[in-house]
């Protein structure tokens, strides 16, 4: 046998974020990682405040304030927003392990449903935090 040589094909390589254009399935996916870091992350903040909520009478009443103000509301809904969408997303996920949206057409629409799905529950938690 000889050696066998593969000439390299010049493709085209288009690193310019602003012209790249992702396909629904792809945004759907990142987006779920990007929910899942933003989850994680306000763990802290949700833990802060259930510990200053339970650490004294005066403490619940500083945590009920704090609540109050518009800036920690849009927060809190901004968090059960990522939240949902995260779970929307896992769910999205596992039922693709089961063998199930794989293909680029169910999969995108299921990208679709998903992001359907979220926008309703976000429009939930401005009704349950307002």
């Amino acid at each position: 046998m000889g050696n066998i040589v593969k000439e390299r094909k010049s493709r085209p390589v288009n690193l310019d974020l602003k012209t790249i254009r992702f396909p629904i399935t792809a945004i759907a996916s990142i987006l779920h990682r990007i929910s899942g870091v933003i989850t994680f992350v306000s763990i802290a903040i949700l833990l802060w405040l259930l510990s200053l909520s339970l650490s004294s009478p005066d403490g619940f009443q500083s945590a009920a304030a704090i609540l109050d103000t518009f800036f920690v509301k849009l927060v809190l809904w901004g968090i059960l927003t990522v939240l949902a969408y995260h779970i929307v997303g896992g769910i999205r996920h596992l039922i693709q392990d089961l063998g199930y949206f794989e293909e680029l057409e169910s999969g995108a629409k299921s990208a679709q449903v998903s992001f359907v799905i979220a926008g309703v529950l976000a429009v939930l938690a401005g009704v349950l935090v307002w």
